[in-house]
């Protein structure tokens, strides 16, 4: 797609307002609290859009538009739809507990609830997921978004995209990682309505597309569907859902800075109704995208990973191609931003500060994030441009199959701590321990890995949503042995920095209603 020199300046101007502000906003960053958590004190639009902003990638744009493109369909949509039923759980019953802790990150939480060795543990696999895969992905996903489109070089994209996230995120912290991305959310949310309109008419309008894809809008499939089986929607994808919105660093951050209760429930909430219209400005074009050009989508060699990208280099007209540019970089830079930021904290405050430095400053744990970010974003563009090999089988596959070695143990840890006070910590540790294990070994001998396949140990197919449930299980059943031979003598007493009344407001309360009532209408006309 060529770019004209209108698109090229609406491009830079977009991210000069994007930067400039964002370093604005946060040129007093001094403490530790001021840089990883903006001062603790973010409202509720901020929170909101910042939330979708730092889940919205072309993670999304590439392979969840790829998916719906391919034999998923409409079915994908259930991350969106199911995350925001999981985001109004999580604002009502998890971040109570965690803005009382007055936590910086979540494996903080767990020394709290269990012992410092379940703080390590979770800090150490949520490093490497973040560093070597999450950051990394992101970054390749929207490089070859970019590549594809605008015809920009692979590498000059991934150093491109990693450059201005870091640019700003070291400056400011997560306090300029939330005003940059009250602009990006906007911008991907707008570029996103623009792409599905002209969509539409590409595709003689929405009657014919539906008329036309009638077998792609299903929301559930056959419980042996190779991707998202209805047995997989039912049970397994909550884990990922719960983990992600609800202990997942990256995103939990800017909840974890709310100015108060209630201005961090009613920010979940309003990003749970802006999940409600993602499917229908991503999975739709992605649809849209394999009616028209099915033939290349499925030609040797290409992956419907193109799907997005495809459409958009076609049929965006030019005045527009440079906001469309700069929403699907800006969608990348925001999510990048989150999880560099993100990393930074969970290693300052959880590694460098528990086990090196226990009396560091608070300028010394700024200039540790400062640092780590810089090192987090190189080894991110390095590792970027080797992900597009076939045997991944799609960049959203890679990120969900590796969050299985962490997630369901991080989830059983938590949740179970919620529920059973008298947990030992031991219970704690060996859901940590034993997730990767366990994880593992059903994907070697139940996943669909091309080097276990030819190695002759794959003995069947279990879907990985399928997998996470079933490592899941198992956790749980072992923590409830450990918690009923072993139980503390007491029920564990979590310290209380924050105080403030527990319960929902009425207006939170009815909002999390409407959200969760419009997400089954939904499911229901797509059933």
């Amino acid at each position: 797609m060529q770019l004209y020199l209108i698109d090229i300046a609406l491009f830079v101007l977009f991210f000069l307002v994007v930067v400039g502000v964002s370093m604005y906003k946060s040129r007093k960053e001094e403490t530790g609290e001021d840089f990883f958590l903006a001062s603790r004190g973010l409202v509720w639009p901020l929170i909101g859009l910042s939330l979708i902003a730092a889940n919205i990638s072309t993670e999304h744009f590439v392979g969840m538009a790829g998916q719906g493109a391919g034999s998923a369909g409409m079915a994908i949509a259930s991350y969106e739809w199911m995350a925001a039923i999981c985001m109004v759980l999580v604002c009502l019953f998890f971040l109570p507990r965690f803005l009382r802790a007055g936590i910086y990150t979540m494996p903080e939480y767990l020394e709290y609830r269990y012992n410092s060795t379940a703080r390590s543990l979770m800090a150490f696999y949520t490093m490497l997921i973040y560093v070597f895969v999450t950051i990394s992905a992101v970054i390749y996903s929207g490089a070859l978004a970019l590549n594809t489109i605008f015809d920009i070089k692979l590498v000059y994209a991934v150093w491109m995209i990693g450059g201005i996230a870091a640019l700003y995120t070291t400056w400011g912290g997560l306090k300029a990682v939330a005003w940059a991305d009250l602009f990006q959310g906007s911008a991907l949310i707008v570029g996103g309505a623009i792409t599905m309109v002209v969509g539409f008419a590409a595709v003689g309008g929405v009657e014919n597309f539906f008329e036309y894809n009638a077998d792609k809008l299903h929301m559930i499939l056959p419980s042996d569907h190779p991707v998202l089986p209805w047995t997989a929607l039912v049970i397994g994808l909550w884990i990922p859902n719960f983990y992600y919105w609800g202990l997942n660093q990256y995103i939990t951050q800017r909840t974890l800075a709310a100015k108060t209760l209630r201005q961090g429930q009613i920010g979940v909430i309003f990003a749970a109704g802006l999940k409600l219209i993602i499917p229908f400005i991503i999975i739709f074009p992605g649809i849209m995208a394999y009616q028209l050009y099915g033939d290349q989508l499925t030609a040797a060699g290409a992956t419907t990973d193109s799907a997005y990208p495809l459409l958009i280099r076609n049929l965006i007209p030019s005045g527009l191609r440079g906001f469309i540019f700069a929403a699907i970089a800006g969608a990348v830079i925001s999510s990048l931003a989150s999880m560099l930021n993100s990393a930074s904290s969970i290693f300052t405050m959880d590694l460098y500060k528990q086990h090196s430095k226990k009396d560091a400053s608070g300028r010394a744990l700024v200039t540790m994030g400062r640092i780590t970010t810089v090192i987090f974003v190189i080894i991110g563009c390095m590792i970027a441009p080797n992900l597009r090999h076939p045997s991944l089988q799609g960049i959203f596959t890679y990120i969900q199959e590796f969050q299985g070695f962490i997630s369901p143990g991080i989830l059983a840890a938590f949740a179970f701590g919620f529920i059973f006070r008298r947990a030992p910590a031991s219970a704690g540790v060996a859901a940590l321990v034993l997730n990767p294990i366990v994880y593992g070994l059903l994907l070697i001998f139940f996943g669909n890995v091309p080097l276990f396949n030819e190695l002759g140990l794959t003995i069947g197919k279990v879907a990985f949503l399928n997998r996470m449930a079933i490592t899941f299980t198992v956790i749980i059943v072992v923590m409830g042995l450990l918690s009923y031979f072993r139980p503390l003598p007491e029920p564990k007493v979590l310290p209380v920095r924050q105080e403030f009344d527990m319960k929902a407001s009425p207006e939170v309360k009815w909002l999390g209603i409407m959200v969760i009532a419009i997400t089954l209408i939904l499911y229901i006309i797509f059933w």
